[in-house]
């Protein structure tokens, strides 16, 4: 079914971030998975260096679900933005666009729509509630964290297996940059913001 994405590498991506609304995310983690070697990269935030762990070039496909928010990870990272996005978030949406969606739109309920296991609910507020503390974590929490970084990832990659032949890639393709600009413009306001508030 990938043969259907043209692409050398196809990575699966996620950050945990923390910051409140309208506020520039400050990454946490991130977990990738590129799908066609298996590789897999766990990254606590003193882990990251000066360029992303996967490649952004156009021969490389980024994967992401409301990948606004991955995209705001990379700007405050200064990262470079990746050049073929696919962001399973409007693909879902464009997939269901006038049905009833009992799930609703996000990660879980578009498992839900396909009939996928993922983290309960509840489970899943804990692990944001604990996120956004802000930390200090010790070293446990680091580890659920990630893990529940990583069971994002995993969710990706039910998701893009039984998505993968409804998607329209071209079209698709446009969508994901018009998420990334969404990020770019979501990071611009809460910079403006920021510089208006220690002015």
């Amino acid at each position: 079914m990938l043969d259907r994405l043209p692409y050398c590498e196809i990575w699966l991506v996620d950050f945990e971030f923390k910051g409140g609304p309208g506020e520039r995310p400050n990454p946490v983690c991130l977990v990738a998975w590129e799908v066609r070697t298996g590789h897999k990269i766990r990254l606590w935030h003193d882990q990251f260096g000066s360029l992303p762990p996967y490649s952004t070039r156009e021969d490389v496909l980024f994967v992401a679900y409301y990948c606004s928010a991955e995209i705001g990870c990379h700007l405050a990272l200064n990262w470079p933005k990746p050049e073929r996005i696919l962001d399973l978030f409007t693909e879902f949406r464009n997939l269901t666009n006038g049905l009833i969606v009992p799930g609703g739109s996000n990660l879980l309920g578009a498992l839900t729509f396909f009939g996928l296991d993922g983290m309960g609910a509840g489970e899943k507020e804990e692990m944001r509630d604990l996120i956004l503390t802000g930390g200090p974590w010790e070293r446990n929490q680091q580890f659920a964290i990630l893990d529940y970084c990583e069971s994002d990832v995993a969710a990706l990659a039910k998701l893009l297996a039984v998505m993968v032949e409804r998607i329209d890639l071209p079209r698709a393709l446009l969508r994901g940059r018009y998420m990334a600009a969404a990020g770019r413009t979501a990071s611009l306001r809460a910079s403006m913001r920021a510089c208006a508030t220690n002015a």
